[in-house]
């Protein structure tokens, strides 16, 4: 029982940063650029409202890309790489990585979950949020303040990363 859990929630971690699960459920590629994770006009879940105050997630999931040894890797424009590194704020549903009610690492989407197991969209539409303290889960959306960071080859597949991150009330 343990090994099954185990392997479950290693499977919605590596889903959950990009990587391509294995075993009896074949894995559609998510293709970055291509507008995963950005709100589907069919979707019954209402969009993400943009906000003045907040990074705009059509910025960030605009990114390019390019395929090397086998790895995508982004071709961020000039606007995205001038965020590298200033403070940001940026407005999304959060993905826990870790458990708990409160959480200091999670992700950033820019569309809720739907499933446990299942990714929203590509990196272009995730952001890895690290908190100063623990942030209580909710499924509600939730503004973020943090460092920004540009990840132009990360090992986990993200493009992007918010460190010393504080929720905005």
């Amino acid at each position: 029982m343990m090994k099954s859990v185990l392997g479950a929630g290693l499977l919605a971690l590596a889903a959950a940063v990009g990587a391509q699960p294995t075993g009896a459920f074949p894995a559609k590629p998510v293709v970055p650029g291509t507008g995963a994770g950005v709100h589907s006009p069919d979707s019954p879940i209402p969009p993400l409202p943009e906000r003045s105050d907040a990074l705009p997630w059509s910025l960030l999931t605009a990114v390019k890309h390019r395929t090397e040894n086998k790895r995508v890797l982004p071709l961020f424009s000039p606007e995205q790489l001038a965020l590298d590194g200033k403070p940001q704020r940026l407005q999304g549903f959060m993905m826990p990585l870790q458990p708990g009610e409160k959480v200091r690492h999670f992700l950033l989407s820019s569309v809720p979950l739907t499933c446990s197991f299942c990714v929203p969209g590509g990196p272009e539409s995730m952001v890895e949020v690290r908190t100063r303290t623990p942030v209580a889960y909710t499924p509600e959306p939730v503004l973020v303040e943090g460092r920004f960071h540009v990840l132009r080859d990360d090992p986990m597949g993200l493009f992007y990363r918010m460190t010393d991150a504080a929720p905005v009330r």
